[in-house]
């Protein structure tokens, strides 16, 4: 392949494929030779360093091939093995979740919210015991006593003579021993 026409963008998914849009754009190797050369070079240190640095871009550019062969074959390899990618997140959130969990920062939040629960839980159990025993308070007070009793005359007033033994409503008169017909359905 042509290094001029290579994708060189990593989170591309044409990593390492010629750009149709790239292939007609001309590369001008010769910026670099119009720059002046830095202070205190001379012109043979000034050439060395070109021609390093021409090498090492080639070498980059063979990099990106070979990771993008590399990135290519593994892609088959997890295909072939039926590995997927929701497969493959699945497991990294795992690992993160696993990985937090046992975080310092994870276990002292937990530690302290445990601690605040504690708390919360013994300050609701005092308000409730408060609570209760103002309400063992209120039915002893006068007034609670007074109400409960017109509540207790109203009720036998009420309800008659089923204190009394009777527990059947009072019959209708003429009724006698005779059950009650079957209401009509709707």
């Amino acid at each position: 392949m042509d290094s001029a026409g290579q994708d060189i963008n990593l989170n591309s998914p044409n990593k390492g494929l010629l750009s149709d849009s790239m292939t007609d754009v001309p590369v001008d190797t010769g910026v670099a030779a119009r720059t002046p050369a830095a202070e205190g070079l001379t012109e043979a240190e000034e050439e060395e360093l070109r021609a390093e640095l021409t090498k090492v871009e080639e070498e980059i550019v063979t990099l990106r091939q070979v990771l993008a062969a590399k990135e290519r074959h593994c892609g088959e390899l997890k295909r072939r093995l039926g590995l997927s990618t929701l497969g493959g997140l699945k497991q990294n959130l795992s690992r993160s979740w696993h990985d937090m969990q046992v975080s310092n920062a994870y276990k002292k939040t937990q530690e302290t919210l445990s601690q605040a629960g504690q708390k919360t839980s013994a300050a609701l159990s005092t308000v409730g015991s408060a609570i209760s025993r103002k309400f063992g308070d209120m039915r002893n007070s006068a007034t609670f006593k007074s109400f409960e009793d017109r509540v207790g005359t109203i009720k036998s007033k009420v309800v008659g003579d089923r204190e009394n033994g009777s527990d059947s409503l009072p019959s209708s008169a003429g009724s006698g021993d005779k059950p009650l017909p079957d209401p009509a359905p709707f």
